[in-house]
């Protein structure tokens, strides 16, 4: 029950032992403005954890259940041998369809690339087949083996290179945006850690006095943490506000603009910024905590 009644006392707090840490100066701003700052790149690092997480999983899911043949031969035996990989897959366990795609659609993924008048008939590429895969997945070096006995011009592509690198680069996307909030909460308690000290030591005499008088240093720290953690939470509140509100101005997500426009929140994941305030507040309370503590017994 004791940190029940901590935080009751904390909340409640004593109008006398509150005029001992002063309502205003540069400790004022210096809490309010570290919080709020702390507060808004925590949304953003939070934004940017979350939308890597996402993307790691969109991107895994799309390139986990497809696979491509590429298959290459002269003009003239170019449909026998397509005809032959389509027979192969066919008779493959995991492999749920398969077709080759049309001279338009090949047309269209070179034309980023070449431009929009390639003349597919005059050169020599390759006819691609699209797979699809069953979530339990198919024996890739088995099908490349047949391919390889059958079709020698045609290649397995199972995207496992192209996959891997990129979930991990989101997964560490991730990571580094987890970095930046503890790296944002250690900033934050540092800078409390030093407005505490400076208010303490510019009411030292204050102090020095209340002690006379018989109050303990519990009653003298529990005024400074009060207030310290008060203003820590106000700021990190109108930080966060601030922070949540540039998000929602961000572009909505979508295909053309890949990871850029889906920095954001979705779903429920618009609460996630809620949680950002009272962790400032148990941070700049831990902080003040141990500073209170430690000045006055230096001042002892």
């Amino acid at each position: 029950m004791r940190p029940f009644r901590a935080v009751g006392e904390l909340l409640r707090g004593d109008s006398g032992a509150d005029r001992i840490v002063p309502p205003s100066g540069f400790t004022v701003r210096l809490t309010s403005f570290t919080s709020a700052a702390m507060a808004f790149l925590a949304v953003f690092a939070l934004a940017l954890s979350l939308a890597s997480g996402r993307l790691a999983h969109r991107w895994s899911a799309a390139l986990a259940d497809t696979a491509t043949i590429r298959v290459a031969a002269p003009a003239g035996q170019m449909k026998t041998q397509v005809a032959k990989v389509m027979e192969i897959l066919k008779q493959t366990p995991g492999v749920t369809s398969a077709r080759p795609l049309t001279d338009a659609e090949q047309k269209k993924l070179l034309e980023p690339w070449f431009g929009p008048d390639l003349p597919l008939d005059a050169l020599p590429v390759p006819r691609l087949i699209d797979l699809r895969v069953a979530d339990s997945g198919f024996d890739a070096d088995g099908l490349k083996n047949r391919l390889a006995g059958a079709v020698p011009g045609a290649v397995l592509d199972d995207h496992t290179r192209w996959r891997a690198p990129l979930v991990a680069a989101a997964d560490r996307l991730r990571l580094l945006g987890l970095v930046c909030i503890l790296l944002i909460a250690g900033a934050t308690a540092a800078m409390i850690t030093l407005a505490a000290n400076a208010a303490l030591a510019a009411n030292d005499q204050v102090i020095a006095v209340l002690r006379l008088i018989g109050a303990r240093d519990v009653y003298i720290a529990r005024a400074f943490i009060r207030r310290f953690t008060l203003r820590a939470l106000a700021g990190a509140l109108i930080g966060t506000l601030a922070g949540t509100g540039a998000i929602a101005l961000l572009p909505a997500a979508s295909a053309a603009g890949g990871f850029l426009t889906g920095l954001g929140f979705q779903g429920f994941g618009w609460l996630w910024p809620l949680v950002i305030p009272p962790l400032a507040a148990i941070v700049a309370f831990g902080a003040t905590r141990s500073a209170a503590f430690a000045t006055l017994r230096g001042l002892s």
